[in-house]
């Protein structure tokens, strides 16, 4: 291992963008088949590693780092890889078992219920606060990313976090009695 690699102050090395695009050009390519091996298609393998660097780039002045860049990109993607395969497996999951319950309900009283859910979830997006509400809108319905977001609104995406973190909060409580039926509306609708 070299010795300008262990870093135990910020991170990249004095948050300099040459050092950072470095690191990055010198990283990039290894972390995308290493991420590969993990969720095993190129693009989402793409998406999940510029999510590395793009973090490490916003973090960079509060990061700090006690073994070697590499050791620390390596598991930063090794977990960004194992996050991404849960949250497909658990919507893979919910898919399939709304897939089994669809045949048993009445289309009927299913229609009316969709009309009923469609009626309330209006209702709880309109007392969003205003960007709440937009932030929500594009994530779950234009399907942004947050980052897309962020740029289009002009926010940090930490921002758009936490308003998407509030609409949610705030849409599980009006919605409670709805959820499975909104969870088939948000993922079968699209």
């Amino acid at each position: 291992m070299e010795a300008q690699e262990k870093v135990s102050v910020q991170m990249p090395h004095a948050g300099t963008a040459a050092a950072f695009e470095d690191i990055f050009k010198s990283h990039f390519k290894r972390l995308h088949a290493y991420a590969c091996t993990i969720v095993k298609d190129e693009a989402t393998a793409e998406e999940l590693v510029q999510q590395v660097f793009y973090k490490l780039w916003e973090k960079k002045d509060r990061i700090t780092v006690q073994q070697s860049v590499t050791a620390y990109l390596y598991r930063s993607v090794y977990h960004e890889s194992i996050n991404h395969l849960r949250h497909y497996k658990v919507r893979s999951a919910y898919q399939s078992h709304a897939a089994r319950q669809a045949p048993h309900h009445d289309s009927a009283s299913s229609r009316a219920t969709m009309r009923e859910l469609e009626q309330r979830l209006g209702a709880a997006l309109q007392a969003l606060p205003q960007q709440c509400r937009t932030i929500f809108q594009m994530s779950r319905f234009e399907e942004m990313k947050y980052r897309e977001i962020a740029g289009q609104l002009g926010l940090s995406v930490k921002t758009v976090e936490n308003q998407m973190g509030k609409a949610l909060r705030l849409l599980r409580v009006k919605l409670a009695d709805f959820l499975p039926a909104l969870l088939s509306l948000l993922f079968f609708n699209q």
